[in-house]
């Protein structure tokens, strides 16, 4: 593998200069995205018009300010045949797509594979072609530096699953040792692992940019059960007790997942050596919201209690015959009577409050569960059985 220490924060840097220069190339505020309409950076331009917020359209201004594009954009501007041109693209004005001023789209390329575009708002008179031949020319400049970012995420990305799949402790270890070296001097940073379940695609190409998630080191996608997958991101932290930028990238990619699901955040830790145990709490934690929605959406392994352990047993261990029956899809009200009884440990007047109902029929619904499984409320021990079936019946 080819030694890159380099990361995002110092290609962004490089990215920066390189749009600044085609902005004063243009005479104009020209904006970076990848191919996944994903801002990179934005060139600004000494002139007020061109500042002035009045002066851009819906479009433009979301993708400064949120960083990305709909899909819905994407598409449309896709539709003018940018993904294969090697040649500047003339988009005109159209208010009713949310575009109300022209634009001229510069294709990024590296060896024929289109990996980005420069954008500028298309005026009258607008640049000369020698102007957009000579912004041309940077952006050779921006391929190559996208598809070095692009082969160094991929290294990241192939070594960060190898860590959080290994089977046996040698092939760990053999990774771990692999993602250091691809890390260089960050591998000894505080860290903590995050996963977000399920990930709605298993495919590398579809998963966010470690660019567009504030904080991430690495990010893959891995196996989730039978069939689902998860996605693993690696963030950064300043402080153990901090995990803000955790649970921030964490609802950004909730949001982009779409559908019902749950994120869960590792205890921190410095270096790499523990990361199969991060993965570990952070799937966890992940569980845990799916289980019990209440935790989340995005939950601490630290502040997810009972599931902290009913988590790391193997599939179906907390599961109880005596339990069995209450678990019946009849009895799904006594089951939750018995749940919150317990959770509010034994207090009849706040359970009959929390579920809407008079004390006794409260009375009348715990004995007919302990008709059902043959254990007295009044006995610790047997409180403490039907609380964790209860609650692992959610796993």
């Amino acid at each position: 593998m080819r030694e890159n220490a380099r990361v995002t924060s110092e290609f962004k840097g490089d990215y920066q200069e390189l749009v600044d220069e085609i902005s004063e190339l243009l005479g104009a505020p020209a904006t970076l995205e990848n191919r996944d309409f994903e801002l990179i950076a934005f060139g600004a331009y000494d002139s007020e018009d061109e500042l002035d917020a009045s002066a851009l359209d819906p479009v433009r201004t979301r993708s400064i300010l949120t960083r990305r594009s709909t899909a819905a954009v994407r598409a449309w501007f896709e539709g003018f045949g940018i993904t294969r041109a090697s040649a500047p693209v003339r988009i005109p004005r159209t208010p009713e797509a949310g575009v109300h001023r022209g634009r001229i789209c510069l294709p990024v390329r590296h060896r024929g594979v289109v990996l980005g575009y420069v954008w500028l708002l298309d005026d009258d008179p607008g640049p000369t072609d020698r102007q957009l031949a000579a912004a041309m020319d940077v952006t050779v400049r921006i391929g190559a530096l996208l598809a070095d970012e692009a082969q160094h995420g991929a290294d990241l990305t192939r070594e960060l699953r190898a860590v959080l799949t290994a089977e046996r402790d040698w092939q760990r270890e053999m990774a771990v040792a692999e993602l250091r070296t691809a890390l260089g001097a960050r591998a000894d940073s505080l860290h903590t692992v995050v996963c977000v379940a399920p990930w709605p695609s298993a495919d590398p190409d579809d998963a966010p940019s470690v660019r567009t998630v504030p904080g991430a080191t690495a990010l893959c996608t891995v196996p989730w059960g039978a069939t689902a997958h998860a996605l693993a991101l690696l963030i950064r932290l300043r402080s153990p007790e901090v995990l803000t930028p955790a649970t921030t990238a964490a609802g950004r990619l909730l949001e982009r997942a779409g559908g019902p699901g749950g994120a869960g955040i590792a205890a921190a830790r410095a270096g790499l050596v523990e990361l199969g145990a991060a993965w570990r709490e952070a799937s966890a934690a992940a569980r845990a919201v799916l289980a019990e929605p209440r935790l989340g959406p995005v939950a601490q392994w630290a502040r997810i209690g009972p599931y902290r352990l009913l988590t790391a047993l193997p599939p179906g261990t907390a599961r109880d015959p005596a339990v069995t029956p209450l678990l019946a899809p009849a009895h799904r009200e006594l089951a939750r009577t018995a749940e919150v009884y317990l959770d509010l440990a034994g207090q009849a007047a706040r359970t009959a409050a929390e579920l809407g109902i008079h004390r006794q029929t409260l009375y009348y619904r715990l004995s007919r569960v302990e008709q059902l499984t043959g254990l007295d409320l009044d006995d610790g021990e047997h409180r403490l059985l039907l609380h964790m079936a209860l609650k692992g019946a959610r796993l």
